[in-house]
């Protein structure tokens, strides 16, 4: 071990090494933000303004709101940091909102979080940070990053509650290199116990809940102020082709839902299809949800593919648990992936994210987007 490296990894002195740190505003990146002070790093705060809210929306509980923004400003003042504030409305609505629409609109559940990740996120904030020369890009996200011969990579966080490793599975390994995760190795409550040791006014403030753009988790009424001619009546059908009802729109139905079909039966009904060229719906019972093929497009892989030789796990949703799978690696960054027991609910648009142990935890070896 080399005993000059500082406390993220970097063979300088503390005070002779810059690091941008994302603030959302949130008790997370705030907290990280004044550990690197503490730390005795020169600190740069980043926050950056994603969209245009309305007064509905700055009050509901979402990330990067204007109320996050002053409060990442009040931190950052508070820490005697430097603290810029970065205008993307622009790139976030071409990057990140028009992908969650037309995703809907192609009967797909999309995850935005990862496609902010992906693009305003690393790629921008990243060559934005290396602009500032900084040392390292750091952001309050609860996954741990392990580095063993320059080499890094990411791995589930210890408080798995908060794990959010799901949602950075399209880091690149360039950007890995690059970036530290300070909270991976904590759990939340002592996230806000050292808020409160810093004085921070953020330290009691609620985590964020919803989609930054949608208010009150209302995705419909985003999609109808982008597209409102989105909203075509068409057919329900059954397994067996017949007609058993008609929808108001395909983006208001995901994979797996009951509630609000309208259509009575003497069973429950579960969407088991969405055909956006036909905008269609097609429900069925619930054995029929259970799926053990899965189709990958999209891939980013974070480990050589021998990695893959055996077993290893997945997850098919944030929320999801872990399963038992095996990945074939197809032609044109594609993959299948097979199951050991049947998963209900997989949906197009969502991410399917690989796992395998080792002796250091969880290790991300990258993922792909559910296609089929």
């Amino acid at each position: 071990m080399n005993n000059d490296l500082n406390s993220i990894g970097i063979n300088k002195k503390p005070s002779d090494t810059t690091v941008v740190v994302a603030m959302s505003g949130g008790v997370d990146s705030s907290t990280v933000a004044g550990i690197m002070k503490k730390e005795g790093y020169k600190v740069i705060g980043i926050t950056l303004k994603l969209y245009d809210d309305g007064k509905e929306i700055a009050a509901s509980k979402q990330c990067c709101s204007g109320q996050d923004i002053m409060d990442a400003k009040r931190v950052a003042d508070k820490l005697n940091i430097e603290h810029k504030i970065l205008y993307y409305q622009n790139k976030f609505k071409q990057g990140v909102i028009n992908n969650f629409v037309d995703s809907y609109l192609k009967g797909e559940t999309p995850i935005p979080c990862v496609q902010c990740n992906q693009t305003v996120k690393f790629r921008d904030l990243f060559e934005v940070s290396k602009e500032l020369k900084a040392d390292a890009l750091i952001t309050g996200h609860y996954v741990k990053s392990i580095t063993l011969n320059k080499e890094t990579n990411m791995y589930r966080a210890k408080d798995e509650n908060r794990d959010q490793s799901y949602f950075l599975f399209n880091t690149t390994k360039e950007q890995l290199n690059y970036l530290r995760f300070p909270l991976g190795g904590m759990l939340k409550n002592e996230t806000r116990e050292i808020a409160k040791e810093l004085n921070l006014n953020v330290a009691d403030k609620p985590d964020s809940q919803d989609i930054c753009f949608v208010p009150n988790g209302d995705y419909a009424s985003v999609i109808q102020k982008f597209k409102p001619e989105s909203f075509k009546k068409g057919n329900i059908k059954n397994l067996d082709g017949k007609i058993i009802g008609v929808h108001d729109g395909i983006i208001n139905f995901t994979i797996g839902q009951r509630k609000g079909i309208k259509v009575s039966d003497k069973d429950p009904l579960y969407v088991l299809e969405i055909n956006s060229d036909k905008n269609e719906i097609t429900v069925g019972p619930r054995e029929n949800l259970g799926k053990k093929i899965i189709s990958l497009n999209k891939l980013n892989l974070l480990s050589d593919p021998k990695e893959f030789k055996e077993e290893i796990f997945v997850k098919v949703r944030s929320t999801g648990k872990l399963l038992d799978a095996k990945v074939n690696f197809k032609a044109n960054n594609t993959a299948k992936v097979k199951l050991k027991l049947s998963e209900d609910g997989i949906s197009p648009g969502q991410a399917c994210v690989f796992y395998k142990k080792d002796n250091f935890g969880l290790k991300v070896l990258g993922g792909g987007w559910i296609k089929n």
